[in-house]
C-alpha cells in the first residue's frame, strides 16, 4: 500500500491539468486560424518538414514529468523498516487545584478553564517526559500516573472538575505528597535517587491552605525534586458562583452570615512554597505569560533515559518518480517538432 508523506502537495495535480487544458485550448486557436488560412495539403508543401504529433508528444511529456515531480514532492512511501529510538526525559507531575475558589471568573472564562489551558499549554512544549497529574482541594488523590502518552494526559485533564472533590480547602502539602509518590518517592518497587531529574508544578489560588505545603516543599526540594506554582486568579478578589445541579448559576457563595464569599489569589503562600522548592513561581492571569519560567526549568533537568522503543517507519520511494521526471524532461529537448528526413520519427509516433 502506497502512503503520501506529504499529501497535500498531490492539489498541485490539479495545477498541472489546468495548463494541459490551457494548452490543448491554445493548440484548437491556433490550428483553427491556419485552416482559416490554408489547408492541411498546402501546409504540407509549403513547411515539408512540419509534424503534427511531434508538439503533442513534446508537451505531453512536459506535463507527465510535472506530474511525476508533484508525486516525488508528496514523497510516496511503501515498504517498512524497523527503527530503534531511545526514551529519554524528565519525570513531572502537575498538582491541579480543584476547590471551589477556582470557579471564580476573575480570569476568564474561570479559573479552572484556564487552568486546564495552562496546563495543556504545557504538556505542548514537554519532549519526551513523562506526566503524571494529582487533584487536589481539602485532601488529594492522584488522577493519572506517570505516563508518555500526552493524549490520554489531556483526555483526564478534561474530566477534572470541582465536583470530583468532596472535602475543600486547599491542600497544597498534601498534594505535593501525593505527587512525590507519582514520581516514585516512597515506592517500594521502584528504587529512588535522589537527582534534577523531577519536577512538580502546582497550579493554584493559594487560598485557604491548610497544612505545611512549605514545609513539603522543603523535603522535595532535599530529594532533587524542583517545585514550581503558577497563580491562578487575581489579588484583587473577586465573588465565587454557585450552580445548581443543570450547572445553571444561582448566585454567589455566601458565608452564615449571608454575606458574599470573596476569593483572592494569595500569590504569597505560592512565591514561597515555590522558593522552599527551589522551583519558580508565574502569575497565568488572562494570559500564559511566565510559563515559558518553568518549561525552561525543566528542559534544563538531566534527562533519564526510560528505554528503547521499536517502531516501523516507511520506506521513502520519492526517488522513483524524481527519475522518471528527469527523463521525461530529457525526452522532451532531444525530441524536435519538425521531422528529421534522415530519422523519420514520424512513422514511429
Amino acid at each position: 500500500m502506497i502512503h503520501f508523506e506529504h499529501i497535500n502537495y498531490l492539489w498541485l495535480l490539479a495545477l498541472v491539468a489546468v495548463l494541459g487544458m490551457l494548452w490543448v485550448y491554445v493548440e484548437w486557436r491556433r490550428r483553427k486560424r491556419l485552416r482559416a488560412w490554408a489547408d492541411e495539403e498546402m501546409f504540407g508543401r509549403l513547411i515539408p518538414d512540419r509534424s503534427r504529433w511531434r508538439p503533442l508528444t513534446k508537451m505531453t511529456l512536459v506535463l507527465l514529468g510535472m506530474a511525476l515531480l508533484v508525486v516525488a514532492l508528496a514523497n510516496p512511501q511503501f515498504g517498512t523498516r524497523i527503527e530503534k529510538s531511545k526514551s529519554a526525559g524528565s519525570d513531572v507531575a502537575v498538582c491541579l487545584d480543584l476547590s471551589n475558589s477556582m470557579m471564580a471568573e476573575d480570569v476568564q472564562p474561570n479559573r479552572l478553564e484556564r487552568s486546564k489551558r495552562v496546563v495543556s499549554n504545557l504538556l505542548n512544549e514537554l519532549a519526551g517526559d513523562r506526566v503524571s497529574l494529582v487533584a487536589f482541594a481539602g485532601s488529594s488523590f492522584i488522577q493519572m500516573p506517570l505516563t508518555g502518552d500526552y493524549g490520554a494526559t489531556k483526555l483526564f485533564l478534561d474530566e477534572m472538575d470541582c465536583s470530583m472533590m468532596s472535602e475543600q480547602g486547599t491542600a497544597i502539602g498534601d498534594a505535593i505528597d501525593k505527587a512525590m509518590l507519582t514520581l516514585g518517592y516512597g515506592d517500594e518497587e521502584r528504587e529512588w535517587q535522589r537527582n534534577k531529574k523531577r519536577a512538580i508544578v502546582i497550579i493554584s489560588d493559594g487560598e485557604n491552605h491548610e497544612d505545611d505545603a512549605v514545609g513539603a516543599a522543603r523535603n522535595a526540594a532535599r530529594e532533587g525534586v524542583r517545585v514550581c506554582t503558577i497563580g491562578m486568579g487575581l489579588p484583587e478578589g473577586t465573588p465565587i458562583p454557585e450552580f445548581d445541579a443543570r450547572g445553571r448559576r444561582t448566585g454567589y457563595r455566601r458565608d452564615r452570615g449571608g454575606s458574599i464569599v470573596m476569593t483572592r489569589l494569595n500569590e504569597q503562600m505560592l512565591r514561597e512554597v515555590a522558593s522552599a522548592g527551589n522551583g519558580v513561581y508565574v502569575r497565568a492571569g488572562n494570559v500564559n505569560s511566565g510559563l515559558s519560567d518553568i518549561t525552561n526549568l525543566i528542559a534544563r533537568l538531566d534527562k533519564e533515559e526510560y528505554g528503547e522503543s521499536q517502531f516501523a517507519a516507511f520506506e521513502s520511494r520519492y526517488m522513483y518518480p524524481l527519475a522518471a521526471a528527469l527523463l521525461c524532461f530529457l525526452a522532451e529537448v532531444l525530441l524536435f517538432e519538425r521531422r528529421n528526413r534522415k530519422w523519420d520519427l514520424d512513422r514511429i509516433l
